[in-house]
């Protein structure tokens, strides 16, 4: 698949490339950001495969955190279900946090997607200890329903060793 973040500065893609992008791409299509009004209409307008709910909003460089699904709780559910009523499965940008889990669970999203930078920027130092939350977060995920998908900082090393120990990584 490919997945594309249409930021509202277009720094990493155009909205107009993710429209062009929808015509040939036949794989499955990931569009991940904001869930600002331009998002909604985006998602609504293309329809694809996922959505994947990124809380960085505009005046932000890059994602440094994951949703707090329980204290935006409310929002994420009603966002969810507006996604899904046009028929796209949605995945939460995450921290490895049980209680988060649950929290995205509730909010009736299909995956969470993992927030990897801790993992990563930690992976050379101990990657055992590097992996335990995630290890014990995605188990729970998986346990309750919910598909899970990572990204952040992945390369070829960290990524191979994460899928090895999280296997049900979609």
């Amino acid at each position: 698949g490919i997945t594309v973040h249409p930021r509202p500065d277009e720094r990493h893609i155009t909205k107009q490339d993710v429209y062009d992008l929808n015509e040939i791409v036949t794989t499955e299509f990931n569009i991940e950001g904001y869930p600002d009004d331009r998002f909604m209409q985006i998602i609504e307008d293309i329809r694809p495969a996922q959505a994947t709910l990124v809380p960085d909003p505009p005046d932000v460089l890059t994602s440094n955190a994951g949703w707090d699904t329980i204290k935006q709780q409310k929002m994420l559910t009603e966002i969810v279900d507006q996604i899904k009523h046009w028929g796209v499965r949605v995945s939460i940008f995450i921290e490895p946090v049980v209680s988060m889990m649950d929290g995205a669970k509730a909010c009736g999203t299909d995956r969470v997607e993992l927030y990897t930078e801790h993992y990563a920027s930690q992976y050379l130092a101990n990657r055992d200890q590097a992996i335990a939350d995630y290890k014990k977060s995605a188990d729970h995920a998986h346990a309750i329903g919910l598909g899970i998908n990572a990204g952040h900082d992945l390369d070829l090393k960290n990524l191979k060793f994460l899928k090895s120990e999280i296997p049900y990584i979609e």
